[in-house]
């Protein structure tokens, strides 16, 4: 994953940490990509000042995942869940193929696909 993609990531996560200021700085910076003039602009700053505010974001975002982990694990619960939904899909089709499955399986496979769709939305 790039940084910028993580940064806005982690933002998702523990933005509400940080400052107003602090926050809006970092979405105008990750999420709609303005510059850091842009941004000194849009917020009566220094380029400088949007620079300082940005690393000290970035501190704070990088600190919080590196002792909590929510945004690793969640990611990771994805990448899981998706593996899983492969792998129903896979005995799915078996059974469509007519390859001898028991009903029961299939009728699991069934329930275990709505489910990922639940965990989904």
């Amino acid at each position: 994953m790039s940084k910028d993609l993580e940064m806005s990531y982690l933002l998702d996560f523990y933005g509400e940490v940080l400052t107003e200021k602090q926050r809006d700085v970092m979405e105008q910076y990750y999420n709609d990509d303005l510059s850091l003039s842009e941004i000194a602009d849009n917020a009566g700053i220094t380029r400088q000042g949007v620079r300082d505010s940005i690393k000290r974001a970035e501190c704070i975002l990088l600190d919080l995942e590196s002792k909590i982990g929510w945004a690793g694990r969640y990611r990771e619960m994805g990448a899981a869940l998706e593996r899983i939904e492969a792998q129903t899909r896979l005995i799915q089709s078996y059974h469509e193929q007519g390859k001898i499955l028991g009903t029961g399986v299939y009728d699991a496979t069934l329930e275990i696909l709505a489910q990922l769709k639940t965990i989904k939305q």
